[in-house]
C-alpha cells in the first residue's frame, strides 16, 4: 500500500468540513492500539500484515516491553470515500483527514485521557466483549459525556467468544445484547443525574420568581395604602396571581435522550476484532443482503438487530409476536453471526485447529474471494483467517466509514460544544463577540482571532525534529556508509563493555578497517556519539486551534490558569511568545507545517517556559477566553511523593534542571522543594512513578538518581471513644484548655472537639468550593484594602493568597459548584444531622471563623468569643465589614495570630506531624492582662507567644480524647479467573486491604472483585498479584480517600483485667502506632524504640 504524502494531508487541513477530531478511549488491554494499527496500515505507514502486532503509537521501549500505552499519540490519517450527493446521482470521490488520537488506558496514565478528550470532537470507546464494562470504561464514558463528545461504540474481541468462551452463535446474540444494555445503563445514569440538576434548577428558579411577585405584591398593595399612584404596568410577562413567566417554562421541557444510547441499528456500534482486522456494521450487511432478499437496505439495518426474525419460507420479517410458537433465529444470528462463526470454524476450527478446507472453498467462492496461493498453502490458519477477513469485512472500512458518516466535523462540533466550552471558563460575559463567533463557528480566515487549547507539552529529542531529520526517500551512498560506521562503532562499544576487560578503542579499529572510507571519518564518528548522547530534549505544545490561521513567527499571548477577560492585565501577566514553527503530528515522527488553520490537531513549538501543564494561546489580550481553567478536565489526582536526589552530589543541578523539564511534560507529575530542602515529586500511582524516573535518568537529567521510599500522606483525626484516659484537667472538662503565654500577658481559653462525621465528609468532599468561596473573599478585601487603605497593608494578602489558597497536592478538588448561600444552607443541615449533641453544634454555622489547614481543610475554627472579634467566613461582605469595624484594632490583630496558629496545629498535627481531619476548635476567649499602649508596643514578641500558646492548646485539646490515624485508601478493581481468587484473596488480605464486593461476569468464568487497599501497604502489589496469578489477574488501583483506622495508636493495657488479659506489652500489635512510629522515624522525630528487647548475662566460658 503506497505511503501517503504528507503535502496531500496538508492540503486536505484546510477543508474544514472533511476533518475528523477522534480519540479512542477505552479500559486497560482492550484493543485501543492494536484498533489504531489497521487505521495506520491504509496509510502505507506500516504493513497490513503487521497491524494488531507493531502497536506503532507505543512508540516508547517501556510501552512496547509492558504492552500498554503510557502516553496519548497523535497521527493524521487520510481516508477517501465514495458518496453519493444525491440517490441518484453517481459516485464522487470524497477525501478527509482523520486525526487520531489513541490514548492510555491504565488509571495512572488518566490524566492523557483528559488531554486527548478536549482536543477531539468525537470519540471511539473500545469495550472488551468478554470483560464487558470495567471501571476505567465508565470513567471515559463520563468524560465523552461531560465534554460533549460524540461516541461511537466498538465491541472489540469477538473473537474470544468464539475461542476463548465457545459460544454458539445465539449465545453470543444474548451475551452481546446484555453488554449493549450494559453500556447504555451507564449512559442513561449521566443523562439522569444531569436531568435532576437541571430540575432542581429549574425548581429554584420557578421558586425565586414566586417570592420577588410576593414581595413586589406587597410592596405595591402597602403604597396603594399610602396613598401612593398604582402598580405601574410591567414591562415582563405575568400569569393572573402575579407570578413571573418569562424566560422559565411554566413545566419543566424533558430533554429528548434517543440521542445518547448506542443501539446498532443507527449504526452507532461497530462489532470487531482488531487483533484478527475485521470489524463490521449492521449497515454493510444491509448492502449484502439487500437484493439477495428483495428488501430495501434502509429497512434491514433497522431489523437486523433486535428480536426480529426472517420467515424462511415468505422472506418477510417477522416481530416476535407474530412467531405463533416457531423457532426461528433473531436475523442476527442467522444473517450475521452464522456467517463470521463459519469463517473461524473453516480456518480455525475442526479436530486439529486446521480447518475444514471444503468449507473454506464454499465460503471464498460465495463471497467472491480470492486468496492467494502462498497463503492456502500456509500452516498458519491466522494468516489465512486474517486474508478472509480483510478481503470480507476490512475493519479499517467499517471504523473509518462510521467516523465520517456519524461523528461531526469541526464546524459542526464547536458550534454545538463551543458555548457551553466558554459559559464555563471565568469572565464568560466579558469574552470579545468577535472571537466567541469565530470559536463558535470555527473560522479559518486569515484576520480572525487565533484561539488554540493546549492541553499538554510534549518532550521531542533535538534529533528527532524535522529540522535535523534527513529528507527524501532512499538513502544516498554516502549517507549509508556513514550510518553503517555509527552503527557498527556502537556495536563495538556494546560488546566491549559486555566482556568487560577489553578495550574499547582496539574493537572499534577492529571495525573500522572494514568501513568504506577514510579512517578518519570513524573518529569523527565517535566525537559525534558522544556529542549525540547530549541530545536536549524540547517541549512541544500538543495543541487544538479553534478559530483563525496559525502562522510560523505569530505572536500570541499565552494566557496564565487564571486569567479572566474582566481583569486581562491583571498579575501574573500574560506573557507574548513568537510561534517558531509548527509541526503536523505523525506518531513516532513530525512533519513541518508553516501555517494551521482552524479545526485541527497541530504542535506547537515556542512555548517552552510560558505554558507549565496546558494553557490556552490567543491572537488578541482584550476579551480572550480562557479554556484551561474549566473544570471539564480532570487529571488523576497524584498521591505518591517520592525524594530524590542525585547518585554524584555534583548533578544536583542536572536533577533539578530534569525535574523542571518533567514536571512541563507530564500532565500528572508534580514536582516541589520542600521546606527540609528535599527534592519531591508527585505522581499517580507506582507504574507513573516509574515511568518518571525512567524518563528523568535518561532523557531530562541525564544522570544517575536515586529514590527513596515512597511518601504517603496520612492524616489526623480524634473521635469519643470508651477507652479514653480521664480528661487532663477534670475541671474544666474534656478538650478545653486554658493557658497563659510565657510572659502571662495573654491568656487564650479554647475547646477542642470533633466534628460531626457528616460535616467532615461534607468539607472533605466540597474542597473546591471553600477554596472558590476564599477566593472571592479575599479579591474583596484586595478591592477594599486599594481604595481605602494604604498600599503597604493591601499588598500583604496578595503575597499570602497562592499560599493560602493552594489546595493539598494528595487530596483532590471535588465538589460542584457552591454559593455562599447554598454552601452554608447544606453546611446547616450536615450539622443538623448530628443528634447526639444538638445544642453543641447549633447555630455554629454564623460563627465560623475559618477553615483550615490551608484555609480550605476539614477543620474549623469556631468564634465564640462574646464580642465576636474574628470575621465571619460565611457572612456577606457588608456584614462583615460592619462587624470588623466595631472590634478594635488591638483584639483584631490577636485574633488573626490565634487564626494564623490553627492552620499551623491543623497541618501539623500532634502524633506525626500530618495534617488534621475532623477537628473543630472553639475559641472562648483571649484576655490580655496588661494596657493595650503597653500590649501594641511589645506586638511583635506577644505575637510569636500567642502563635505558639494556642498551638500548644489545640494540640492538648486533641491529646485529651481519643487520637486516630486515616489512611490514604486505593479503590481496587480485580479480574480473576475463579481458579486463582484464593490467590488474589490471600494477598490482599495480607497487606491489610478487605474485599468490598464480587460478582461474576457471565458467561464466562471471571470475577470481578472491588477491594479496599491501603497506599502505604500497596507498593509492589501489582507484581505479586501477577506473580501469584500467573498474569491471570491485574489491578487497577484509583485514590478513593481516607479511612479511619480504629485503633488508639497510644492505647496501652492499664486496667487490671486488661493487664490480667493481654499482659503488660499487649499480646497483638499496635498496628496505628506502626505506622504513627513509621512517618515519625521518616521525619526525623523522636521515636520511643526499645533497644534491648530480651537482656540476657553473658555467660563466660573462662570462670
Amino acid at each position: 500500500m503506497p505511503v501517503v504524502d504528507p503535502g496531500k494531508l496538508v492540503r486536505l487541513q484546510q477543508q474544514g468540513e472533511g476533518i475528523r477530531n477522534i480519540c479512542i478511549l477505552a479500559h486497560v488491554d482492550h484493543g485501543k492500539t492494536s484498533l489504531t494499527d489497521a487505521l495506520i496500515a491504509t496509510n502505507g505507514i506500516i504493513s497490513p500484515k503487521l497491524a494488531g502486532k507493531i502497536r506503532y503509537l507505543d512508540s516508547r521501549p517501556d510501552e512496547q516491553l509492558r504492552g500498554i500505552t503510557m502516553e496519548s499519540s497523535a497521527i493524521s490519517l487520510y481516508f477517501s470515500l465514495l458518496r453519493r450527493s444525491a440517490p441518484e446521482a453517481q459516485p464522487e470521490q470524497k477525501e478527509y483527514l482523520v486525526n487520531l488520537i489513541d490514548s492510555p488506558g491504565h488509571i495512572d496514565f488518566s490524566s492523557e485521557v483528559s488531554t486527548a478528550s478536549r482536543l477531539c470532537d468525537g470519540a471511539v470507546v473500545l469495550v472488551d466483549a468478554v470483560e464487558g464494562v470495567c471501571s476505567q470504561t465508565v470513567t471515559v464514558l463520563r468524560q465523552t459525556w461531560t465534554e460533549k463528545l460524540r461516541p461511537l461504540l466498538v465491541i472489540n474481541k469477538m473473537d474470544r467468544l468464539i475461542t476463548e468462551l465457545k459460544l454458539s452463535p445465539g449465545e453470543a446474540y444474548t451475551h452481546l445484547s446484555k453488554l449493549l444494555e450494559q453500556i447504555n445503563a451507564v449512559m442513561g445514569s449521566f443523562a439522569l443525574g444531569e436531568r435532576m440538576e437541571d430540575d432542581l434548577r429549574w425548581r429554584e428558579r420557578i421558586d425565586e420568581k414566586v417570592t420577588a411577585a410576593a414581595a413586589a405584591k406587597d410592596k405595591d398593595h402597602q403604597d396603594g395604602a399610602n396613598g401612593a399612584p398604582g402598580p405601574r404596568k410591567s414591562s415582563v410577562a405575568q400569569d393572573e396571581e402575579g407570578i413571573v413567566m418569562s424566560g422559565t417554562p411554566a413545566e419543566y421541557e424533558e430533554k429528548d435522550d434517543e440521542d445518547i444510547y448506542f443501539e446498532p441499528e443507527k449504526n452507532n456500534v461497530i462489532f470487531s476484532s482488531a487483533i484478527d482486522g475485521w470489524a463490521f456494521t449492521p449497515r454493510q450487511f444491509a448492502g449484502l443482503y439487500e437484493k439477495k432478499l428483495g428488501i430495501k437496505r434502509q429497512i434491514l439495518e433497522k431489523v437486523l438487530w433486535g428480536d426480529f426474525y426472517l420467515d424462511p419460507k415468505t422472506k418477510r420479517v417477522l416481530s416476535s409476536k407474530h412467531l405463533k410458537g416457531r423457532n426461528l433465529k433473531p436475523m442476527f444470528v442467522q444473517l450475521v453471526l452464522e456467517n463470521v462463526w463459519a469463517v473461524y470454524e473453516a480456518t480455525m476450527g475442526g479436530p486439529n485447529n486446521k480447518g475444514d478446507q471444503g468449507l473454506l472453498e464454499k465460503i471464498t467462492k460465495s463471497l467472491s474471494i480470492n486468496i492467494p496461493a502462498h497463503i492456502m498453502r500456509s500452516r498458519d490458519p491466522k494468516a489465512l483467517l486474517s486474508a478472509v477477513f480483510a478481503s470480507w469485512l476490512p475493519l479499517s472500512t467499517a471504523l473509518l466509514v462510521s467516523v465520517i458518516e456519524q461523528l461531526p466535523s469541526p464546524p459542526a462540533a464547536q458550534s454545538s460544544r463551543m458555548p457551553a466550552l466558554l459559559e464555563l471558563s471565568p469572565g464568560s460575559d466579558q469574552i470579545d463577540d468577535k472571537v466567541r463567533d469565530a470559536m463558535v463557528h470555527s473560522k479559518q480566515t486569515i484576520g480572525e482571532p487565533v484561539v488554540a487549547y493546549v492541553s499538554k507539552m510534549v518532550s521531542i529529542p533535538e534529533s528527532e525534529l524535522p529540522a535535523n531529520k534527513r529528507r527524501g526517500g532512499m538513502l544516498s551512498a554516502e549517507e549509508a556508509r556513514e550510518l553503517g560506521r555509527k552503527k557498527r562503532a556502537e556495536i563495538a562499544r556494546a560488546q566491549a563493555q559486555v566482556n568487560g576487560g577489553a578495550d574499547v578503542a582496539s574493537v572499534s579499529d577492529a571495525l573500522s578497517s572494514a568501513a568504506i572510507g577514510d579512517e578518519d571519518e570513524v573518529d569523527a564518528t565517535t566525537n559525534g556519539n558522544e556529542e549525540q548522547n547530549e541530545d536536549p530534549e524540547h517541549l512541544i505544545g500538543f495543541a487544538r486551534l479553534f478559530s483563525g490561521t496559525l502562522t510560523v513567527g505569530d505572536e500570541v499571548y499565552v494566557l496564565p490558569p487564571k486569567f479572566s477577560p474582566a481583569r486581562p492585565h491583571a498579575q501574573p501577566q500574560p506573557r507574548k511568545v513568537t510561534i517558531t514553527a509548527l509541526y503536523l503530528l505523525m506518531g513516532r515522527s513530525l512533519e513541518s507545517l508553516n501555517s494551521v488553520p482552524a479545526g485541527n490537531v497541530v504542535g506547537i513549538a515556542g512555548l517552552e517556559g510560558a505554558i507549565l501543564k496546558s494553557g490556552t494561546i490567543c491572537s488578541q489580550l482584550e476579551g480572550a477566553p480562557n479554556l484551561s481553567s474549566t473544570t471539564a478536565i480532570s487529571t488523576n489526582a497524584p498521591i505518591v511523593r517520592v525524594a530524590l536526589e542525585p547518585a554524584f552530589p555534583g548533578d544536583l543541578d542536572k536533577m533539578i534542571r530534569g525535574l523542571r523539564l518533567l514536571e512541563q511534560a507530564d500532565p500528572a507529575c508534580t514536582y516541589e522543594q520542600l521546606a527540609s530542602g528535599e527534592h519531591v515529586i508527585l505522581t499517580a500511582g507506582e507504574l507513573h512513578l516509574e515511568r518518571c524516573l525512567k524518563d528523568l535518568r535518561e532523557r531530562f537529567a541525564k544522570c544517575d538518581i536515586q529514590a527513596g521510599e515512597a511518601i504517603v500522606p496520612y492524616r489526623e483525626s480524634i473521635v469519643r471513644a470508651e477507652e479514653m484516659n480521664p480528661p487532663k484537667d477534670p475541671a474544666l472538662g474534656r478538650g478545653r484548655m486554658e493557658m497563659a503565654t510565657t510572659s502571662k500577658q495573654v491568656t487564650i481559653k479554647l475547646r477542642v472537639r470533633p466534628l460531626p462525621a457528616p460535616v467532615t465528609e461534607f468539607l472533605v468532599k466540597h474542597t473546591g468550593a471553600v477554596k472558590r468561596l476564599y477566593s472571592e473573599r479575599k479579591a474583596q478585601e484586595e478591592e477594599r484594602t486599594t481604595t481605602g487603605e494604604n498600599g503597604a497593608d493591601g499588598e500583604q494578602p496578595e503575597e499570602l493568597e497562592e499560599h493560602d489558597v493552594e489546595a493539598d497536592d494528595t487530596v483532590e478538588e471535588g465538589g460542584q459548584v457552591l454559593t455562599m448561600t447554598e454552601f452554608k444552607q447544606r453546611l446547616t443541615e450536615a450539622f443538623a444531622e448530628e443528634k447526639a449533641e444538638k445544642e453543641v453544634w447549633k447555630d455554629v454555622v454564623d460563627k465560623i471563623c475559618s477553615f483550615g489547614p490551608r484555609r480550605i481543610g476539614p477543620n474549623i475554627l469556631f468564634d465564640m468569643t462574646a464580642d465576636a472579634i474574628c470575621g465571619k467566613f460565611l457572612r456577606d461582605e457588608s456584614q462583615d465589614t460592619a462587624g470588623r469595624e466595631s472590634v478594635d484594632k488591638h483584639s483584631s490583630t490577636l485574633a488573626d495570630n490565634v487564626a494564623y496558629a490553627f492552620q499551623l496545629s491543623t497541618y501539623t498535627g500532634p502524633m506525626c506531624n500530618e495534617p488534621m481531619q475532623g477537628v473543630a476548635v472553639f475559641l472562648e476567649d483571649i484576655c490580655t492582662n496588661v494596657p493595650e499602649e503597653e500590649a501594641s508596643q511589645n506586638l511583635g514578641r506577644l505575637t510569636g507567644e500567642i502563635i505558639r500558646t494556642t498551638r500548644e492548646s489545640i494540640r492538648q485539646g486533641f491529646l485529651d480524647w481519643s487520637p486516630r490515624i486515616l489512611l490514604a485508601m486505593y479503590s481496587c478493581e480485580i479480574q480473576a479467573s475463579a481458579e486463582v481468587l484464593g490467590r488474589v484473596y490471600s494477598v490482599i488480605t495480607r497487606r491489610r486491604g478487605r474485599i468490598v464486593a464480587e460478582s461474576l461476569l457471565e458467561p464466562s468464568t471471571n470475577f470481578t472483585i472491588l477491594a479496599l487497599l491501603p497506599v502505604a501497604e500497596s507498593f509492589g502489589f501489582s507484581d505479586e498479584i501477577r506473580q501469584r496469578t500467573s498474569g491471570f489477574a491485574a489491578p487497577q488501583l484509583v485514590f478513593e480517600g481516607f479511612e479511619m483506622l480504629d485503633e488508639d495508636p497510644f492505647w496501652v493495657p492499664f486496667t487490671t483485667d486488661e493487664l490480667e488479659d493481654l499482659g503488660e506489652k499487649a499480646d497483638k500489635e499496635n498496628v496505628a502506632k506502626r505506622y504513627v512510629d513509621r512517618v515519625r522515624d521518616r521525619k526525623g522525630l523522636s521515636v520511643k524504640k526499645k533497644v534491648v528487647e530480651n537482656a540476657e548475662k553473658q555467660k563466660t566460658l573462662k570462670r
